[in-house]
């Protein structure tokens, strides 16, 4: 385990998908990361490489060849090496190996980096392409936060703000986890999205037009909150678990796939493309 920390905060990385797996609020004593509970959601906020969401028969298409994928990808169940650490930072890598080519046939460098920075730790995703030629990917983050903040509190207090007016719909999924092609309107309370124990009934909300590059968890009760800023990521994510206290926040460059349309990566929905040569970079900010 990596421990960074500075004034306002106290975060914790896993070595195994170079998960966070702890961001406690040292100024309000409030730790703000769902801690995984095997029997509910045992995850805490995985990170999404080289895909995001599912795919038709589990299967990536690549050039006329399939390979098995699961769900959102190969890196949150993998060993990434820290590659350098300070009192504020940390780096963690997964570099391609010959298991990685049997399921994804591209020479790559998957990094996270996190950085902390007054009340807002920065997660960074990095790919570097090794590859003589182009390569497809998707990346994404999917951190869930404890809701409410604190025990006695009531789940339906919290609600989520947007920065920005917006006219929202709902990019619907199928019971497998496909997108049906159907959209449905989402009601607002100006820029507020209330929060219900049953709102995630049908999996998660999908939004692919957004004004907003930032949301923030807020209380009717308190004035504390948290931020999720977004600037590089185009589709937003937001679930839980039915009835479960947390709520993901999920920055997204990439999607699952469409009922009925199992095609090439390089076809793929807002699919990601790196050329030889080339670094990719994109960030999102958790600020308390």
């Amino acid at each position: 385990m990596t421990v960074i920390e500075n004034d306002f905060l106290k975060v914790s990385i896993r070595n195994k998908g170079g998960e966070l797996t702890s961001v406690y609020n040292k100024i309000s004593g409030v730790e703000h990361l769902w801690q995984g509970d095997p029997n509910i959601w045992p995850w805490h906020a995985p990170n999404l490489f080289p895909v995001v969401g599912g795919l038709i028969g589990n299967e990536l298409l690549v050039d006329g060849k399939t390979y098995p994928m699961k769900r959102h990808g190969f890196n949150r169940e993998s060993e990434l090496p820290l590659l350098a650490s300070n009192e504020v930072s940390a780096r963690f890598s997964l570099p391609y190996s010959d298991h990685t080519l049997d399921v994804y046939p591209y020479k790559f460098d998957f990094q996270i980096h996190y950085d902390l920075i007054e009340n807002a730790l920065r997660v960074t995703y990095k790919v570097i392409n090794h590859q003589r030629d182009a390569i497809y990917f998707s990346v994404g983050g999917h951190p869930a936060f404890n809701v409410p903040f604190k025990t006695g509190e009531s789940y339906e207090d919290y609600y989520l703000e947007f920065e920005s007016e917006e006219k929202l719909e709902r990019h619907l999924l199928s019971a497998e986890g496909f997108f049906t092609g159907e959209t449905q309107p989402v009601k607002l309370e100006g820029k507020k999205l209330r929060l219900t124990r049953d709102m995630f009934k049908d999996d998660a909300w999908v939004f692919k037009k957004l004004n907003s590059r930032e949301v923030t968890i807020k209380s009717d009760k308190h004035d504390r909150t948290l931020a999720v800023e977004f600037p590089h990521f185009n589709y937003l994510g937001i679930w839980a678990k039915p009835g479960a206290d947390f709520l993901c926040i999920e920055p997204w460059l990439g999607c699952a796939d469409t009922e009925g349309k199992h095609v090439d990566i390089s076809k793929k929905e807002a699919i990601q493309h790196l050329k030889h040569g080339h670094v990719f970079e994109a960030a999102f900010f958790i600020s308390i």
